[in-house]
């Protein structure tokens, strides 16, 4: 075990477990998340430290849940945070910056920062089959580190999957398996297929150490703005790993002493995909499934597995939500690449 992660503890009863391929708490049922000694951390974690070594999500290691030397995601993460002053100006803010995760390796997508994690921590704990439920991007990434790892890999997808995404993960050699169904029942299955395997599927019982990499994210805004948290971010929700862990990796390096501000989180959603922003603007915290409809198939997740995490670090940090029509992404989609 890594000597700063001390464990799982449940995000609902405080119920804490060891190390495993578990995401769902024994006592309660509710979701299971690394717990690290952070005393320890802040005497060795500094930006010295972090700025001398590779440019990657494991520049972070302290605060990621994997024992000894990655062997994956070596090229992963720390992507581009480009300054946008003519979108800033199309839009009347004085000063917005774009995190270009398009640019990660080796697939394209946010995903290869969870995928590394998830998979490394796979590797630790000894399986050789490693697996998703996925819209595409997930299983795009889990596919090529797969392959690099030289581990067993089956993915599960929707069957009306565009074409290029399909392309995108049978290049690689995986074993995949096309659901009739949208990616909620995709997901039911694969939680069924975990318990039956035991395989390691990234996002259900690796989900733990698979949401953890979505920090780095975090970590890397605010080191990129010189050790500063920005005033405002703008993240977009569709199971709901990446803005708990953005506001999270905050709070860590906050703790830490290692950054100054306070940033403000807001989520955005699909009109036709809103269970989380619907619930917000009610001012509740029971999330609605909803039947996804929108040309934004990567974030159309209609039953989020932490949209309930997603409304809570948004309240504490006084941030908002908003959903946007399909003709609107259309027209965002332009107005980014115009400017």
């Amino acid at each position: 075990m890594s000597q700063y992660v001390k464990g799982l503890r449940c995000r609902e009863c405080g119920a804490e477990s060891e190390i495993a391929a578990v995401h769902v708490c024994e006592t309660c049922f509710g979701p299971l998340e690394v717990e690290y000694d952070y005393a320890a951390i802040k005497q060795v974690f500094t930006r010295e430290l972090i700025e001398s070594r590779p440019r990657n999500i494991w520049r972070y290691r302290e605060l990621l849940p994997i024992t000894g030397e990655p062997k994956i995601g070596l090229y992963s993460g720390y992507t581009p945070l480009v300054r946008a002053d003519r979108l800033a100006a199309a839009l009347g803010v004085d000063e917005l910056y774009v995190k270009d995760d398009s640019v990660n390796h080796p697939t394209f997508s946010y995903k290869d920062r969870v995928v590394s994690v998830a998979i490394s921590k796979a590797i630790e704990l000894g399986f050789d089959t490693v697996s998703c439920a996925s819209t595409g991007n997930l299983a795009n990434s889990v596919s090529a580190h797969a392959a690099r790892a030289g581990l067993n890999c089956y993915i599960f997808i929707p069957d009306n999957l565009e074409q290029g995404k399909v392309i995108g993960s049978t290049i690689y050699g995986p074993r995949a398996v096309a659901i009739n169904g949208n990616y909620d029942d995709v997901n039911r299955l694969c939680t069924e297929i975990a318990d039956k395997y035991g395989w390691a599927f990234v996002n259900i019982n690796f989900r733990p150490y698979y949401t953890e990499g979505a920090k780095t994210y975090g970590f890397e805004i605010a080191e990129q703005l010189g050790w500063k948290l920005p005033q405002h971010v703008v993240v977009p929700t569709a199971g709901g790993t990446i803005l708990p862990k953005v506001a999270k990796a905050f709070s860590e390096l906050t703790d830490l002493g290692l950054v100054t501000g306070h940033a403000k989180i807001h989520s955005a959603q699909a009109a036709g995909c809103a269970p989380v922003i619907t619930a917000m603007h009610k001012h509740t915290d029971l999330i609605t499934p909803v039947k996804p409809n929108t040309i934004a198939k990567s974030i159309a997740i209609g039953n989020p597995a932490d949209g309930y995490y997603v409304l809570k670090a948004v309240r504490e940090s006084g941030g908002w939500g908003e959903s946007v029509t399909d003709q609107e992404i259309v027209d965002g989609i332009k107005l980014l690449a115009r400017t």
